[in-house]
Parts: C-alpha cells; sequence; structure tokens
C-alpha cells in the first residue's frame, strides 16, 4: 500500500494518457458513425432522385397520340400518364406521388434513410427526397416546336 501511495504522489501525471486514449477513440467512431450515416442519407437522396427521373419519363411516354400526329401539339394523355409512373413508383418501393398537368408530369418521392450509428443517440432517419419533372414537347430537326 505504501508503495503504491508513493507511486501516485510522485507521478501526478501517470494514467493520463490511457485516459486521452479511450476519449479520442470515442471521438473517431463518433466520426465515422457520423460519415456512415450521411455517406447513406447522399445514397438514400440519389436513389430517391433517380426513381421519381424515371417514372417521371415513363409517364412522359403515354403521348396523347391522335394529338400529336394531326399536329395540334404533344400532350400526355392523364390518365394513362399517371397509371404509368404510378406503375414504376410501386415497382420501385419508393413512396411518392404523382400529377400530370397538360404536358407536365411531376413526380415527388420520399425515401427515409434508416440510420446505423446516429440511432444510438436518439435520431433513427433522416430524411431523403426527390421530384422530377418530365415535359412533353414536339420536337422537328431537334428543334423544339
Amino acid at each position: 500500500m505504501r508503495r503504491l501511495r508513493q507511486l501516485l504522489t510522485t507521478d501526478p501525471e501517470r494514467g493520463s494518457v490511457s485516459a486521452w486514449s479511450a476519449v479520442i477513440t470515442i471521438a473517431m467512431l463518433l466520426f465515422v458513425g457520423i460519415a456512415v450515416d450521411f455517406g447513406g442519407q447522399v445514397h438514400a437522396i440519389q436513389h430517391a432522385r433517380d426513381v421519381a427521373a424515371q417514372a417521371s419519363r415513363a409517364g412522359g411516354e403515354q403521348v396523347n397520340a391522335p394529338q400529336a400526329i394531326r399536329g395540334q401539339g404533344a400532350t400526355a394523355e392523364p390518365n394513362q400518364a399517371y397509371a404509368a409512373a404510378a406503375t414504376y413508383l410501386a415497382g420501385s418501393g419508393v413512396q411518392g406521388s404523382v400529377s400530370v398537368v397538360g404536358s407536365r408530369v411531376v413526380v415527388t418521392t420520399s425515401a427515409p434513410y434508416s440510420t446505423k450509428f446516429l440511432s444510438i443517440i436518439g435520431i433513427n432517419t433522416l430524411p431523403a427526397t426527390g421530384r422530377a419533372e418530365a415535359r412533353i414537347a414536339r420536337a422537328v430537326g431537334g428543334v423544339e416546336q
């Protein structure tokens, strides 16, 4: 006991590296966790935007053919455009909404990211949304008419 007391009183910084190592280790794990979760959120946002773009493209392919063939302008067939975009959304497993206004098909998506590390501190999901719009236009020789 006397030897222990003597060691403790002669070197007051004894063991300080161990405490510093523990604090630094926890901080590094926190930084890695933040990087993983925010990287996952970026991936989820990219996926939501991609699904929105593809769904709006699918809806935009539903052109009112008789009207376009007669040269009266290119517009979407609203019911078919809505159905095509909604079918693509359903097949992708991403939640979203579709609206058709004139020659535009607008799709918004939502695919929240479930956190891996931030859930430890109570943040269970991070938002990830996407929006895309397809516009039907008549073009002749590469020039919009």
